[in-house]
C-alpha cells in the first residue's frame, strides 16, 4: 500500500523562467540546492551528489524522468547502497510575476531499511527547508 507522498508548495515573487533557471542549471543549483558535479534537464540523464547528515553523507542516484521546459521536472531519487527508489516531481505554475511551485516527493516508505536518516519525516523536515528558505532566499534575495 502505497502512501501520501510529502508535497509542499510555495509562492515565489519570481517569474518561472527565473526558478526553472533556478532548478535546471547546476551552477545556480549550487548555490541554494546541492553541488552537483553535473545535470541536464534532459529525460533519462543520471546525475549524482553527496548529502545527508554531517557525519554519514550517502550517495545520491538521480535519473531525470520528464521535462517540460519551464512546468515540470520529475526524477527518480536512490541511494548508493540502500534499498529503495522514491521520485520527485517539482511543477511550475506561472503567475505572472510570481510561480507557484509544487515539489512532490513520492514512494518514500520505499525506504524502509531502518535506517533512521532515510525515514519520512526527515524527508519533509528537509524538502521544507530547501524549498521553504533556501530556494526563496536564493530567488528573492532574502
Amino acid at each position: 500500500m502505497e502512501k501520501t507522498p510529502f508535497t509542499i508548495e510555495k509562492i515565489y515573487n519570481a517569474p518561472a523562467k527565473k526558478v526553472w533557471e533556478a532548478i535546471t542549471d547546476k551552477d545556480k543549483m549550487k548555490v541554494w540546492y546541492f553541488d552537483l558535479a553535473e545535470f541536464k534537464a534532459e529525460v533519462g540523464f543520471e546525475f549524482r551528489f553527496k548529502g545527508g547528515p554531517p557525519e554519514k553523507q550517502y550517495l545520491h542516484i538521480c535519473e531525470v524522468t520528464e521535462v517540460i521546459k519551464e512546468k515540470k521536472l520529475a526524477h527518480s531519487w536512490r541511494y548508493d547502497g540502500e534499498p529503495g527508489i522514491s521520485y520527485v516531481t517539482w511543477e511550475l505554475f506561472d503567475q505572472g510575476n510570481s510561480t507557484l511551485v509544487r515539489l512532490t516527493h513520492a514512494n518514500l516508505e520505499s525506504f524502509n531499511s531502518g535506517n533512521p536518516d532515510l525515514v519520512p519525516e526527515n524527508f519533509a523536515a528537509g524538502w521544507t527547508d530547501i524549498v521553504g528558505r533556501s530556494l526563496r532566499e536564493y530567488l528573492e534575495g532574502k
